[in-house]
């Protein structure tokens, strides 16, 4: 079941440049914030999950892919679970939302990719909540 979320942003441009927003965004849940930048020659980024957390990302420059699973066992996960496949740019200036239950794996699609990431546990939270698996558990 789809429960993760694309939250919609926008983009003004006039003479003087442009401005990326995500005006829907409501960040009264957020905790705390960070960004990644992945390398092509390392692309792949973790699978890791959250059975409490939840988590939000928003690409400040390039591209990246970001694959989702719903593990049907946090210990010993099937490896043929269906990878919800979503991409995010900076351009378009969306918000991806992923609820807790989800085990995410994130690839930079371009050079120089970075992402933000809010959530909405802090960080001794967070650390309770870090599952890894890995990195060939499912093939993004």
């Amino acid at each position: 079941m789809e429960n993760y979320q694309i939250i919609k942003g926008g983009v003004f441009a006039d003479t003087r440049g442009k401005i990326f927003h995500v005006n829907t965004f409501d960040m009264s849940e957020v905790k705390r914030f960070y960004t990644v930048e992945n390398t092509i020659s390392k692309p792949l980024r973790a699978w890791q999950g959250h059975q409490k957390e939840s988590k939000w990302f928003y690409v400040v420059n390039g591209t990246f892919l970001i694959g989702l699973v719903e593990p049907n066992d946090w210990s010993n996960p099937d490896r043929n679970l269906p990878i919800y496949k979503i991409i995010l740019t900076a351009e378009e200036s969306n918000i991806l939302f992923i609820p807790p239950g989800y085990a995410n794996g994130i690839k930079a699609q371009t050079e120089n990719a970075k992402m933000m990431v809010f959530s909405n546990f802090t960080i001794d939270q967070g650390a309770e909540d870090n599952i890894k698996f890995d990195l060939n558990t499912w093939q993004l």
